[in-house]
């Protein structure tokens, strides 16, 4: 492949290309404010209702456990498959960007709140006993130290979770979800033009490096530890 041929293909098909990385960057954006949204504060009450917890309620953190287990198992073109009838009972079909988001979402939200379960295990308990001892309330050691103390971690996940999901967005691509999965799929795979695949794999790649290199920043000027 040369360097013109892949300029010429570029201003042909540039709205094309612009396109569907504004699709990605949509799915990617919706599914992660949403699956933040439900997926941070499970994490939370997995994480305070083990034994020995703020929250100590070790049946429902089996039941929550088991729900999220059960999520993160199931592999994500499965999963697009399997909920079908409930992307078609919200959205009125299961083609197309915005039908795309509701599995994007659901298989967001176990990965979620595993990574936040974890990011405020590295809490040292040093710090929720002294916050007891002063007579906090688990609803003050929740917003005033495990969050704020496990901040980087956090941010950490968010940067994990979204370039997670542009994987997952361009798996999408294979149902007519959209994206630049779906211009690999329908221009480089079916036609087998392996210029345009070239430019999409490039395109996913450099998304990705970029919301890598914005939450490597964050997470250094939030990280005083």
């Amino acid at each position: 492949m040369s360097f013109n041929t892949v300029t010429d293909w570029l201003s042909l098909n540039s709205n094309l290309l612009l396109g569907a990385t504004w699709e990605t960057l949509y799915m990617v954006a919706v599914a992660g404010i949403v699956g933040f949204a439900v997926g941070i504060p499970l994490g939370v009450i997995l994480h305070t209702t083990k034994k020995g917890g703020l929250l100590e309620n070790p049946r429902l953190n089996s039941i929550l456990g088991a729900v999220v287990n059960v999520g993160r198992s199931v592999p994500f073109l499965v999963l697009m498959v399997a909920i079908i009838p409930v992307t078609k009972m919200l959205i009125g079909t299961f083609i197309g960007t915005t039908a795309a988001i509701v599995p994007l979402t659901v298989g967001a939200i176990p990965f979620v709140a595993r990574l936040i379960e974890g990011a405020l295990l590295e809490v040292p308990t040093g710090l929720v006993e002294a916050a007891q001892s002063m007579g906090a309330t688990p609803y003050q050691i929740i917003t005033k130290v495990l969050l704020p103390e496990a901040l980087p971690t956090i941010v950490n996940s968010v940067t994990i979770t979204l370039v997670t999901l542009v994987s997952y967005s361009a798996m999408a691509g294979t149902v007519g979800g959209g994206g630049l999965g779906d211009v690999a799929i329908r221009y480089g795979f079916h036609r087998y033009d392996v210029t345009i695949m070239a430019v999409t794999v490039v395109m996913l790649i450099v998304l990705v490096q970029i919301i890598q290199s914005i939450g490597d920043a964050i997470v250094r000027r939030v990280d005083h530890r």
